[in-house]
């Protein structure tokens, strides 16, 4: 019996990943409503439709192929190199699930050099991973380890922890196929741990069910069972889709011969994997099905079930799959007395986990090889096989494995006269049967165990009474001198109290008072972007429009206006939102006025090409007020070649936005005396800017220039903004 290791791999993507379907199409959806609000052939664009390629690429091939081919026509036209590589990059994942894997590693290198060109170092490590997938389904497990390495490196460098922890469970999965278990959970510890610390629960899910699945192969049940059920536990508290876990119970089943729930919950699993076409998993549960069938002695039928999945290998060139389904084929073909087509099948078999170093599918493959001579009567090659197969099985600690190559020692020995031997091999046999399946004495041994254990507790309570007594007594006798000396401790035990409760109370009073400020302070930000003046010249602007029977214009106007208010209301509940987000209030508030002003403002909205703005979050409405004040103050006469520009990068990790307009300039506004609004939005934004710092343990500031200092014309204003990254899988 295989366990069934979900495949983790690490298919990084651009945003969070959700693990059930149900998710995905929730996601999905709200992309594209998205994209309809915004049909401009833009970089904006571009991020949305590669959000939207992440979620769908392994549900709808042909739909993400249109998509991609959308992502790279505007690029071109918008010289968007991060766009481009995206492009590429998820063409490389549709290669990957269409199983051309060549195509796919061309892909992914195309875009790990893009990537590179423009210094975006979390796009080289999707690309590494990429690669290392496509060789790991090729069973190039050597150069799949070295990028899958490399992807690593670059995320520790990164404190991408998540994307670490993927690289590590990916190699976890090669240890495994390859039979080092040691390793393999080395690997697989060490990526729960970092998903544990992250609050990761479905990784780490992920983890405890890859652990199970090297338990249940070394016929440890209890172990096994306990890492699938604490992954199960996981997968229901985060509502993730627990059907990878669904083979590993059937196996267990299956093990007790308990067949038909068995049936369940493989048939459950064929059922999911067909929805979703996954030709790899659907070939494991006709693998696992065949199995059942094999043991109910329906022996046609699974084989096949053996052939179909075998076809199905062949098709996604899976060449691990192809190993397991052969050494089936041959065991049906043995037990149908079909034995030159089983010694044809294993000896192909036994090549192909050589070549992907699988030791337990070459253990598998040398105990069917054994039998084959045993029954050929060729005893010389027969006893070869079968002492190679328990020497691995011992070595990996694969008790059923083990078991079967001394009971087909037993009867090698027992045929060629060496009685002594056969009689030692065949006392292991039953060692070994016995403990696997003696799960009655098993359970007794542990109940007896827990009954010691609190017999131990019970009588080391009794002993802590007797104790406790005589200190009682001994206390009695003694209170008459010790009473002067209690008093005193009570009072000292009281003032401490009392210290203590004033120190909480004065806390819980700052942390009241602090939360009543932010509050406050959010209040009045939002008065200051939805100002009575704003909305009522809005009003007026649509209402002279309608008369006009303007009624594109209106409906538009109306359109943006409404979106904007929406926007700084949602906003307004959060306290970080995407940077996404935030512009396209930030663009939506520079459209109205230049509708209303008949294109009056020529303006800007540049972002650096490092900044991903579909993962940086932001504190909301930072931005907007100062370009109102630009817009309100700035220009003055000024009625021509009005100019704002607004410029988002980094510099030395910190979030800089420059607003930058070139009006009178604020020296010129001061000396005016008219700079009520704006100091009401520089003291919002002061105060926001220095609570945020605090809680987010980021730089935040803000400073007011005249460009006249700069030798030009305007104000140019720059924030530096807190912000927090969302570290993707």
């Amino acid at each position: 019996m295989i366990f069934n290791r979900k495949t983790i791999l690490f298919l990084v993507s651009f945003t969070f990943c959700g693990l059930n379907v149900q998710s995905q199409n929730s996601i999905a959806d709200s992309l594209e409503n998205e994209l309809l609000l915004h049909p401009k052939k833009d970089t904006i664009r571009v991020n949305l439709l590669s959000l939207l390629i992440n979620q769908i690429y392994d549900l709808d091939v042909n739909k993400a192929e249109n998509l991609i081919e959308e992502v790279e026509s505007i690029s071109k036209k918008t010289d968007y190199k991060k766009g481009k590589a995206n492009a590429i990059y998820y063409k490389g994942h549709v290669e990957t699930v269409k199983s051309n894997y060549e195509q796919a590693i061309k892909c992914f290198s195309e875009s790990l050099q893009l990537y590179k060109s423009i210094n975006y170092k979390k796009g080289v490590s999707y690309s590494l991973n990429g690669i290392g997938i496509a060789y790991y389904f090729q069973g190039d497990y050597t150069k799949a380890i070295e990028f899958y390495n490399k992807s690593a490196k670059i995320d520790k460098e990164q404190n991408d922890l998540k994307g670490v922890a993927g690289s590590f469970n990916n190699i976890g999965n090669i240890y495994a196929d390859q039979g080092k278990y040691e390793k393999a959970i080395d690997y697989y510890e060490k990526a729960k741990k970092l998903k544990e610390e992250i609050g990761d629960l479905q990784g780490a899910g992920r983890s405890y069910g890859n652990i199970g699945s090297i338990y249940g192969e070394q016929s440890n049940f209890p172990k096994a069972l306990e890492n699938f059920n604490k992954a199960l536990t996981i997968y229901d508290q985060t509502g993730s889709d627990a059907h990878v876990l669904l083979l590993n119970f059937a196996a267990v089943y299956q093990i007790q011969n308990k067949y038909d729930e068995a049936l369940i919950y493989v048939n459950r699993a064929l059922e999911i994997n067909k929805k979703q076409n996954n030709k790899r998993e659907i070939a494991s549960c006709l693998n696992v099905i065949g199995d059942i069938y094999k043991e109910q002695a329906l022996h046609k039928k699974a084989l096949g079930l053996y052939i179909e999945a075998l076809t199905l290998n062949k098709e996604i060139k899976s060449k691990r799959g192809i190993a397991i389904t052969l050494n089936n084929i041959a065991t049906m073909q043995l037990v149908l007395e079909q034995e030159s087509e089983a010694l044809y099948s294993y000896n192909k078999a036994l090549v192909i986990n050589k070549e992907i170093e699988s030791q337990l599918g070459t253990c598998r493959s040398y105990l069917g090889l054994s039998r084959v001579y045993y029954s050929k009567k060729q005893n010389v090659k027969a006893l070869d096989f079968a002492l190679e197969s328990q020497k691995i099985s011992g070595k990996l600690e694969l008790l059923v494995l083990q078991k079967e190559a001394y009971e087909m020692l037993s009867k090698i020995y027992s045929s060629i006269g060496q009685y002594d031997k056969a009689l030692i091999s065949h006392q292991q046999f039953k060692i070994l049967n016995d403990s696997i399946f003696n799960k009655e004495n098993i359970e007794k041994i542990t109940q007896l165990e827990y009954e010691y254990k609190f017999q131990q507790e019970l009588e080391s309570a009794n002993n802590r009474e007797i104790k406790l007594n005589k200190s009682v007594k001994s206390t009695s006798l003694d209170l008459k001198k010790s009473q002067r000396n209690s008093f005193i401790a009570i009072i000292i035990i009281l003032l401490v109290s009392i210290v203590s409760a004033s120190i909480i109370f004065y806390l819980k009073l700052r942390n009241v008072n602090a939360k009543t400020q932010n509050i406050l302070i959010e209040q009045k930000l939002l008065r200051s972007q939805m100002t009575p003046h704003f909305i009522f010249n809005s009003l007026s602007v649509l209402q002279g429009m309608i008369l006009n029977k303007e009624d594109k214009k209106a409906v538009s106007y109306l359109s943006k206006f409404s979106k904007l208010l929406r926007i700084i209301l949602e906003n307004s509940r959060d306290k970080m939102v995407s940077l996404n987000q935030e512009l396209i209030a930030v663009e939506n508030y520079l459209a109205l006025h230049n509708i209303e002003e008949n294109e009056a403002y020529n303006y800007t909205l540049v972002v650096d090409g490092l900044i991903d703005i579909s993962t940086f979050n932001i504190p909301p409405m930072l931005i907007q007020p100062f370009i109102e004040n630009a817009i309100e103050h700035a220009f003055g006469n000024q009625k021509e070649n009005r100019k704002i520009d607004v410029h988002l990068k980094l510099v030395e990790n910190n979030l800089v936005c420059t607003i930058t307009d070139n009006g009178v300039g604020i020296e010129t506004f001061i000396e005016n005396k008219n700079s009520r609004k704006k100091s009401l939005a520089t003291t919002i934004t002061s105060e926001r800017l220095k609570i945020l710092s605090k809680d987010f343990k980021k730089e935040g500031s803000m400073k007011i220039e005249d460009r006249a200092t700069f030798k030009e014309q305007g104000t140019i204003v720059t924030l530096v903004i807190p912000y927090k990254v969302d570290v993707v899988e």
